[in-house]
């Protein structure tokens, strides 16, 4: 697979009116970072049908994406995620899969009638993810679309599993960071001359004795983090404004 587009999706109208907080966003990002990856976009929507399918296909129209969506395969009313996937990436119906049900007959016997046996009805094509917590399962689509529930002790598990799969190689990130005292307009000259393998951002605040801005760079190439780097460094000492090295960005 060439670089991949990371993106999560977090489904749940209660993470939005907060009755639930949300531990995917920060597990996922720590995940990719170790393998020094990041993602590219995530989205916290309600259960709504017509939202989860136009979220999964602005997805599945960028760049090599990578899918992590949590919450919505279970099999009660506002669970919405295996049809939407279906209409977003599929033909839109959804068909028995013989593993997944045996698996939900084997766990729950006749209770897995007439509710959590709908679990089973899952997209043309899925394959299933392993969970860890009650075996009840998860799915994927084109080993890039990965529709995991909403619990983190089952979700997290196959994350992790994932991103090995996906990113066997640590690719490191080099990052560089300082702290100026000025207004980043000071530096927008050389902001404006960064290329696009360097990840650049410019974080300023006021505070009661003026203004300060934080600049970190980063970039997969050493040798280019550096060098961008060194040019804010360059203005800053030719305009004699002080400033300092952070540890982290």
């Amino acid at each position: 697979m060439p670089e991949p587009t990371f993106f999560t999706l977090i489904i749940g109208t209660e993470i939005l009116n907060r009755r639930r907080e949300d531990k995917h966003f920060d597990f996922v990002t720590r995940t990719l970072a170790k393998k020094g990856a990041k993602l590219t976009g995530s989205f916290i929507i309600e259960d709504d049908p017509a939202l989860i399918v136009q979220t999964i296909r602005f997805i599945a129209s960028q760049p090599n994406p990578v899918l992590f969506s949590f919450g919505g395969i279970g099999s009660t009313p506002d669970d919405h995620t295996r049809k939407c996937a279906a209409i977003a990436l599929r033909d839109g119906l959804l068909r028995v899969h013989p593993e997944a049900r045996q698996i939900i007959e084997a766990k729950l016997g006749e209770a897995a009638y007439p509710h959590p046996i709908r679990m089973a009805e899952l997209p043309k094509g899925a394959k299933l993810l392993d969970n860890p917590v009650n075996k009840m399962p998860a799915f994927s689509l084109d080993e890039r679309y990965f529709f995991m529930p909403g619990f983190p002790e089952m979700s997290h598990p196959m994350v992790k599993e994932i991103v090995e799969k996906l990113l066997p190689e640590t690719k490191p990130y080099y990052r560089y960071t300082l702290t100026a005292l000025c207004k980043e307009n000071a530096l927008i000259e050389v902001m404006e001359q960064m290329p696009k393998e360097v990840e650049f951002s410019s974080l300023p605040k006021r505070y009661s004795d003026g203004w300060r801005v934080t600049i970190s760079v980063a970039s997969h190439n050493e040798e280019k983090a550096q060098k961008a780097f060194q040019q804010y460094i360059d203005l800053l000492e030719k305009r004699q404004i002080r400033y300092g090295l952070n540890d982290e960005a």
